[in-house]
């Protein structure tokens, strides 16, 4: 598979570093990341920007609206945008492809690819839930950072995982990062 990453500037962008770990060994990876992205980054996480970059099978500055990854033409099977800042999603919503990030995730609603946004935002105006709403509606899987504790997370680096399994399986891609609800924790609770 081809995925697109876009790390946009809301908190928790520890949540698409780790899909970029995950992804690294199962597929090609395109990275995008926002100018206040690439500033909490850092404060975030501890991570620097050229060992996020390293994650990735190829980077694109958000500026450059010539990449191939802005034309429907270009291959790939789907985008994540994990976090996803409101103002990002809003453009989105909006139409307004004033980004790579924003071209990208546009590409991806016309051309019929998998689009998954993972906001990060607490609480939610009507004018964000509008946003999702349309996005949904244009094709968008919105997903919500919102990890579950049914799987008894030890750590935020569990809690972390769940939503990145979310965020595979969304994209339509296997995995078993964190255990899930079924036989296995029905009987460990039984």
């Amino acid at each position: 598979m081809r995925i697109v990453v876009a790390i946009t500037g809301a908190s928790g962008v520890i949540y698409g570093i780790r899909l970029l770990e995950v992804l690294k060994e199962r597929a090609e990876t395109i990275l995008i990341v926002s100018n206040t992205a690439k500033k909490l980054i850092p404060l975030e996480t501890g991570f620097k920007i050229e060992d996020v970059y390293g994650l990735a099978s190829r980077v694109y500055e958000n500026a450059e609206l010539t990449a191939e990854v802005s034309s429907g033409t270009a291959k790939y099977d789907g985008t994540a945008v994990v976090p996803c800042s409101m103002k990002t999603l809003g453009c989105i919503a909006a139409g307004i492809s004033a980004t790579l990030i924003t071209r990208v995730a546009e590409v991806c609603l016309k051309e019929g690819r998998r689009l998954v946004l993972v906001p990060r935002e607490t609480p939610l105006s009507t004018v964000h839930l509008e946003n999702m709403l349309a996005l949904r509606r244009a094709g968008a899987i919105i997903l919500p950072a919102c990890p579950a504790f049914y799987h008894e997370p030890k750590s935020t680096s569990d809690l972390v995982d769940f939503i990145v399994m979310k965020v595979l399986d969304a994209l339509g891609m296997e995995n078993e990062l964190v255990p899930r609800w079924g036989t296995e924790l029905q009987s460990k609770q039984s």
